[in-house]
């Protein structure tokens, strides 16, 4: 019987890294993650205290305080897409989160994710990207079939700003026909209405399986002011779409309860009656364990500077279960580490770039650098990523690439074919692919590694990512590259020419190294959310549990039949 042979990994956290290198290296993070940290407490206070207490005179929770109420006890509430919009200003405003909470939430021992207004920040308006985060998160919920909760109190687009959110192909409007989508799919949808739910925001709750309406909450095509204005009548939103409308008379709601907290238990209950996670069958009898070696760890072992290098195998063997891990082809392509190991008791693929200087078996003697696609590593990722896809196993991409290898030897190799064989083999898998950028992001590597136009289920940065075509300082010699000698110094001997020459250099790298900075990334959406270092493993626990929770929409084929044997087989040493 072909079994998978999971061998330890890793080592001590003083044998791997010297105490003087990994205090320098936590303490270098740890300023970017109190920055990290302080920006998701402004974000989470929405518009203020003042704002807070409005919501509370009302009688009605907050959207965090919703959420908090819905999930089960001790479970960790997983946003996504904290920072749409962060640093954007409109006019004198600010959207912190795009006025919407997207979140990864375990409700009655199921994954689903929760789609809340915040009712903190213009009453829950759309603002432009509202629209754009709503619906990245019903398409992380339909890849994984995870039951959709919608936690609505939006009293419509924000006015001011409508021509960026209500037109376009992922406008507004976009929204519901995800709903639809979600609905072909089976995928279930509950939606609770607690409070204005005008134009889309009425909308939004209509397609979904069960919908529950406060005393306070009302939906409407238009509002109260609105038709005053058209039609002269004097009549109140709640008069015109509240629950004695909608549940007694034209059954758009289901359920009347009389508050907030009574809707978060009505919802729970709905969730109880789902079918139950597949999460236990699918560990094939083994227990969850946690990586021997701490992820806490994983907090010095990664320098900022992107220029020192790491050892991969390291943070591999702080992210699988009990530091155990099979890798496959490991003689083949080593700038490249492909791999199983469990995550929570669940086996998942990983793929990621090794660091430092590697042996060069084409070129004896010779060394070459890792972090970069050569032909080896490219067709060795390739055949790894189709034996998941063949054998239903989710993948982890682990970035920290520069980009491809150039020149004439990896133009002679037909690096253009092997890297378009890969970038295939990414863009129709069917297998949930989540992709992590630990520090650089580089070039048609990021692109390769299924960045995020190859459509992973989930993209996360950290405080170190970096984000970019080149290095600030590269790009700005491209830019210049007519003014420049053969060693990239400037060629002209007029002082001022030179001067000129020089700034610009100068502001292009400084632009260039602000456009690579994280929470750019994030808030125009160009990467789904920034994490701590020590939360990687638990983000991984929930990538591992949420794609094996639903059955019976990807193929899961049990280890014994996996393809990864045979390419094993056929790559160990004879006799």
């Amino acid at each position: 019987m072909a079994k998978v042979p999971l061998i330890s990994i890793g080592r001590p956290r003083d044998a791997a890294l010297d105490d003087k290198t990994f205090a320098k290296n936590r303490a270098a993070l740890a300023e970017r993650e109190a920055v990290l940290d302080a920006a998701r407490a402004r974000i989470h206070d929405g518009w203020g205290e003042k704002y807070h207490e409005r919501v509370h005179a009302k009688g009605k929770l907050t959207a965090r305080e919703r959420i908090a109420l819905l999930i089960d006890e001790e479970s960790e509430i997983r946003e996504v897409g904290s920072f749409v919009n962060h640093g954007r200003k409109f006019g004198k405003l600010e959207s912190p989160g795009a006025g919407v909470v997207t979140a990864f939430c375990k409700v009655e021992g199921r994954w689903t994710m929760v789609i809340a207004n915040d009712n903190t920040v213009a009453s829950g308006s759309w603002w432009p990207r509202t629209s754009e985060k709503i619906q990245r998160g019903q398409e992380m919920a339909l890849r994984l079939r995870l039951p959709v909760i919608y936690l609505v109190d939006c009293s419509g687009l924000f006015l001011p700003e409508q021509s960026r959110s209500f037109p376009g192909r992922t406008g507004a409007g976009h929204i519901f026909k995800k709903n639809a989508d979600l609905a072909a799919a089976g995928v279930p949808q509950i939606a609770g209405v607690f409070g204005d739910c005008i134009a889309g925001g009425g909308y939004m709750p209509i397609i979904s399986d069960r919908v529950y309406m406060t005393e306070q909450a009302y939906m409407v095509i238009a509002g109260a002011a609105l038709i005053k204005g058209a039609k002269s009548q004097h009549l109140s939103s709640l008069d015109i779409g509240g629950p004695e409308v909608h549940v007694h008379q034209s059954g758009c709601a289901d359920v009347r309860v009389p508050d907030d907290r009574t809707a978060i238990a009505m919802i729970r209950g709905e969730l109880s009656g789902l079918s139950s996670s597949s999460v236990d069958f699918y560990r094939h009898g083994a227990d969850p364990g946690a990586p021997f070696f701490p992820a806490k760890d994983l907090d010095g072992l990664l320098p900022s500077d992107h220029r020192m290098t790491y050892d991969v195998e390291e943070v591999l063997a702080r992210l699988v279960d009990r530091s155990l891990f099979w890798e496959i082809l490991a003689d083949r392509g080593r700038e490249m580490v492909v791999g199983v190991g469990r995550v929570n008791g669940l086996y998942m693929g990983f793929i990621a770039n090794r660091q430092g200087v590697i042996d060069d078996p084409e070129h004896h003697a010779a060394k070459k650098a890792a972090g970069i696609l050569y032909k080896e590593g490219i067709a060795k990722v390739s055949t790894f990523s189709r034996a998941c896809e063949a054998d239903g196993i989710p993948i982890v991409w682990l970035q920290d690439i520069s980009g491809f290898d150039i020149g004439v030897e990896a133009e002679r190799q037909g690096l253009l074919g092997f890297g378009s064989n890969l970038i295939y083999t990414n863009s129709t898998n069917q297998v949930p692919m989540f992709t992590v950028l630990l520090r650089k992001a580089s070039g048609a590597g990021y692109y390769a590694m299924a960045g995020h136009p190859y459509e992973p289920v989930v993209q996360l940065s950290t405080a170190l990512t970096r984000q970019s075509v080149m290095e600030g300082r590269t790009l700005a010699i491209a830019a210049f590259n007519t003014k420049l000698d053969d060693d990239f110094e400037i060629a002209s001997e007029d002082p001022e020419e030179r001067a000129a020459i020089e700034e610009g250099m100068r502001a292009t790298e400084e632009r260039i190294e602000g456009d690579m900075d994280p929470y750019k990334s994030a808030s125009q959406m160009d990467t789904d959310e920034i994490v701590r270092f020590d939360e990687l493993r638990r983000w991984l626990e929930l990538f591992s549990e949420a794609s094996y929770q639903s059955m019976g929409y990807r193929r899961t084929k049990n280890p014994r039949i996996w393809s990864l044997h045979d390419i094993a087989a056929l790559t160990e040493p004879r006799g």
